[in-house]
């Protein structure tokens, strides 16, 4: 019902919405005297920050038309190379010479957890120069109808094989955040059955491994309520008319709200900050203030399936690293894992994945041999600065890069010297 009524306010806001553009126009229109004055720009800027801060927001775009390649400008087309009901793989295909030795492929698992795999364009960016870059697009929830089925962490480790398998041999994958814990199970199946389309290195950066070490806001919730109180508090059916009407799900705004209210000072401050950028006429600060709220106010809903499987086992029963979760009846035994080459990151003002949450994956996957593993710790970054941002660039994807270039299976099979062990 609480969904419904979010529906019924964001219409009703229509035509508010509808009158403060226009007055908008009206007021910054060059052949109106007041638009050059503090009250017309003041005018002007309270009715755009109205429109942005009640608008629903669409699914923004990756807009990577081009990218450098050996110093030279080559163009980068997305091209759906794998598709389900709730997930497309996006190929970044860069137009390069035929004869041009490949780069490795890198599958970058995007987190299903309220916002789009857009999120990731900086990461995308960044390694694109090196590598063939895939990325899992997830679809949301409230778009896919009820005949296509259910959708759970079990199904989410299956999509993550099935994607290996549809790469082929030689593949290195780079998990961000909340899909470490399905992608470091997806490795440790594979491995367990000597899958050949296992990958030859995993990236997990920031992912909650084991929430019980230096836990954080976000985790001490999960474990204090419960299962059942996310259950009865945090799901709500698709109202009409999306096209998933009727399925149950964990709402993306409800997940912006969790998200904004740990760090509302700051946001209000961006919002204020903006309003007085419209108002001295400083574009580009307001353009910056623009594009970052237009990808994070862009949300989607999960399945309920997905989300309340995955509280309960990684931040509740914390099964992964207590060596007791299942996949379809199957123990997940990282330890399985003997010829993936690991490389954790993680951020030291991280406070959605505290520090040692990731690096816990170390310990778990005991049988990597010590020349196959890496963990990063990166100074002076959030969360967010883990896969994006100046010193995401400058620090932490050239090891990226590095680590899978040393651990690529050509190289793996000559005499090349690996990284040492930690940065």
């Amino acid at each position: 019902m609480f969904y419904h009524l979010y529906e019924l306010n964001h219409a009703a806001l229509q035509p508010y919405r509808a009158l403060a553009d226009a007055t908008k126009l009206f007021y910054d229109n060059p052949l109106n005297p007041l638009s050059q004055t503090v009250v017309g720009r003041s005018i002007t800027a309270s009715c755009e920050l109205f429109e942005r801060m009640t608008r629903s927001y669409a699914k923004p775009s990756f807009n990577l038309a081009t990218t450098l390649v050996d110093d030279t400008e080559v163009d980068v087309t997305e091209k759906t190379v794998w598709s389900k009901p709730f997930c497309n793989l996006i190929h970044f295909k860069r137009s390069l010479p035929s004869k041009r030795p490949r780069d490795p492929k890198i599958l970058i698992v995007a987190p299903m957890s309220g916002h789009y795999a857009t999120l990731l364009r900086g990461t995308v960016e960044a390694l694109l120069p090196s590598a063939e870059v895939y990325i899992t697009d997830w679809v949301d929830a409230r778009t896919v109808p009820l005949s296509e089925g259910s959708f759970d962490l079990d199904a989410y480790i299956d999509y993550v094989i099935e994607m290996f398998h549809a790469l082929g041999e030689d593949a290195h994958v780079v998990a961000v955040c909340q899909p470490s814990v399905p992608v470091l199970a997806a490795v440790s199946i594979m491995e367990t059955n000597g899958d050949r389309f296992a990958p030859s290195s995993m990236t997990l950066m920031g992912g909650p491994i084991d929430t019980r070490k230096n836990p954080t806001a976000v985790n001490k919730l999960a474990e204090e309520k419960g299962i059942e109180w996310f259950r009865d508090n945090v799901i709500m059916s698709v109202p009409w008319p999306h096209a998933g009407f009727m399925r149950d799900v964990y709402p993306g705004f409800l997940q912006l709200s969790g998200f904004m209210s740990m760090n509302l000072d700051r946001h209000i401050t961006a919002h204020k900050e903006f309003f007085v950028h419209l108002v001295k006429e400083d574009g580009d600060s307001a353009d910056k203030h623009r594009d970052f709220y237009d990808e994070y106010l862009a949300v989607m809903d999960l399945t309920a399936e997905f989300y309340l499987q995955t509280v309960d086992t990684v931040f509740v029963r914390h099964l992964l690293p207590k060596g007791e979760m299942m996949h379809r009846g199957v123990p997940v035994d990282p330890s399985a894992i003997r010829n993936v080459a690991l490389l954790t990151v993680e951020g030291e003002n991280d406070d959605i994945s505290g520090v040692g949450q990731t690096e816990a994956a170390q310990t778990l996957c005991s049988n990597i041999p010590s020349s196959m593993r890496m963990h990063h710790l990166q100074p002076k970054v959030g969360h967010y600065g883990v896969f994006n941002g100046s010193r995401f660039r400058a620090e932490i994807a050239p090891k990226i890069v590095q680590f899978v270039n040393d651990h690529a299976q050509a190289r793996r099979n000559s005499n090349v010297s690996p990284l040492p062990k930690r940065a």
